[in-house]
């Protein structure tokens, strides 16, 4: 049986919002999937349909190239479905999902694993504070609560907090767990989101929202720690989606904090450099000679000139870091204005 979140009971009240704003108020919940002919129906059909605060609920399932029925079950079960016609991976499937829950007018959306490991019934502890203006971007937390996940191997526990210390380091927040896919956004986080990754799309967001100063909160629940049927469509690999999950955060790190990707090292190396230049210059007014330490002549000489052109890559990447900002917010702009025209789709 499907857990229940601990949580629920002490959470709802405080988030609980009345009927009377859900006048005009969409929710688009987006499900990606990919051969998970075996739980889409039962994901589809526990979602609640009828939420305080929603005035209309559509599901929408992104069949990311499946080569079982899971587009046609999905379609019985009363879903939207947008298939891709081959397999681009799970953070392409929700890139695709976003834009079709943008397309469609929504004001809320919830974005949902199609291997039941989180239970539909918490869709409105996440939706709540939305409504409620507290926050904008709010995503379930596992780790919140040490006894909410059952059944996690330790190793994945272990690869999680590694997750959340890199990523908490990168925002300067404290989030307990940045690779859950149970989330929900606004509006207006979803079209100020600005996603690269293919392969995943959980630790990017995070980043993404942090720096664009999105309010962010985190509701805990619980889930069941591995998948029902078959292996993680991510994490089946841990090394591969370590690798993979580094690249994205490696590459986040240098677009939104260069000063750590290019200025620090830059200041580690021409520190060393002219700590053994110094070195070298107080053995040779001594001793009259650089031996046994000519070598250092060279090594310090290269460090000074690398340190100084990593300085410098730190400045240019701060300038292209602040017109990317600027690009950025023309193009959250030129969305709001596309989509506002479409908002009316159903």
């Amino acid at each position: 049986m499907k857990p229940k979140s601990a949580t629920s009971s002490s959470l709802r009240p405080a988030y609980q919002i009345g009927r009377a704003s859900a006048t005009n108020t969409k929710l688009v919940i987006i499900v990606p999937a990919l051969n998970e002919a075996r739980t889409i129906q039962r994901v589809i059909n526990s979602i609640p349909r009828n939420l305080a605060g929603i005035a209309n609920t559509t599901v929408v399932v992104i069949d990311d190239g499946s080569s079982d029925d899971t587009a046609l079950l999905a379609t019985q079960a009363g879903a939207t479905v947008v298939s891709h016609q081959q397999n681009l991976g799970v953070g392409a499937a929700f890139h695709t999902g976003l834009k079709e829950a943008l397309a469609r007018g929504a004001d809320v959306i919830v974005n949902i694993d199609a291997d039941d490991q989180f239970n539909s019934q918490d869709i409105p502890l996440l939706i709540a504070p939305i409504l409620a203006g507290q926050a904008q971007f709010v995503t379930a937390s596992r780790f919140a609560k040490p006894d909410l996940v059952e059944g996690m191997p330790a190793i994945k526990k272990w690869g999680n907090r590694w997750m959340v210390r890199i990523i908490n380091f990168l925002t300067k927040r404290n989030f307990t767990d940045v690779s859950c896919g149970f989330r929900a956004y606004s509006r207006d986080a979803a079209l100020r989101l600005t996603l690269f990754g293919h392969f995943t799309y959980t630790q990017e967001t995070f980043i993404d929202l942090a720096f664009k100063n999105i309010s962010m909160m985190e509701i805990p629940i619980s889930a069941r720690g591995e998948r029902e049927y078959g292996k993680s469509r991510v994490a089946s690999n841990l090394w591969r989606y370590g690798i993979k999950s580094a690249t994205i955060i490696f590459r986040a790190a240098r677009d939104y904090r260069p000063q750590y990707f290019f200025g620090l090292p830059g200041l580690l190396v021409l520190a060393v450099g002219l700590a053994s230049g110094l070195f070298l210059l107080w053995h040779f007014l001594n001793t009259g000679q650089t031996y046994p330490y000519r070598s250092l002549v060279q090594v310090s000489g290269v460090l000074i000139i690398v340190g100084i052109l990593l300085l410098f890559l730190s400045m240019i990447a701060d300038m292209l870091h602040r017109n990317r900002v600027i690009a950025e917010e023309a193009v959250y702009y030129a969305r709001k204005a596309a989509y506002a025209k479409n908002g009316n789709q159903e």
